[in-house]
């Protein structure tokens, strides 16, 4: 809401359904309460794309790149709601919402101060709390709270190695 950051449109958008579809098939699942979390992890996106589109804070400009990874991460869906296998809907909604960070992970290189750290922390602790609830280790159980885990704790590392470097070249001229 202060306009510090830009979300990625496309990457938010694409975060923000995968995991609705993933949520609907642990359901179909019957996975239990781990689905909170992709429930959470569908629902958080929606709320940064509403914020940044209110606030027009936001990254809209569609390169290339960003249409690239929207279609392979749509084209992922799309196979999953043809099979309608559950475990393997979440694997789909993993692949797919894993290709849409790509152009989060792209901005992140570029812009890393466009990015806020905190959210990607909280989201990386909720998945850890999450894989400590698991009770089957069924697919459709774990692999959206620890790829969220794995990307978060991706992100952070690179904003982190990011702005230390850029803090170093500035002070180097």
């Amino acid at each position: 809401m202060k306009g510090q950051v830009r979300p990625n449109l496309v990457t938010w958008t694409l975060w923000a359904a995968a995991p609705m579809i993933g949520f609907s098939a642990q359901l179909d699942s019957g996975v239990g309460w781990p689905a909170v979390m992709t429930l959470a992890a569908g629902l958080g996106p929606v709320l940064v794309i509403a914020t940044s589109v209110i606030c027009r804070d936001h990254r809209a400009r569609v390169g290339v790149f960003d249409m690239g990874c929207g279609i392979i991460a749509v084209a992922a869906l799309a196979v999953w709601l043809g099979l309608g296998d559950a475990p393997l809907a979440v694997l789909f909604a993993v692949a797919a919402d894993a290709i849409a960070a790509l152009p989060t992970v792209a901005k992140a290189w570029r812009f890393p101060e466009s990015e806020n750290t905190v959210f990607y922390v909280l989201v990386a602790i909720g998945a850890s709390i999450t894989l400590m609830t698991i009770s089957s280790w069924a697919p459709q159980a774990w692999a959206f709270a620890a790829y969220q885990l794995t990307i978060c704790v991706f992100l952070v590392l690179l904003l982190h190695l990011r702005r230390a470097v850029q803090r170093d070249s500035v002070g180097l001229v």
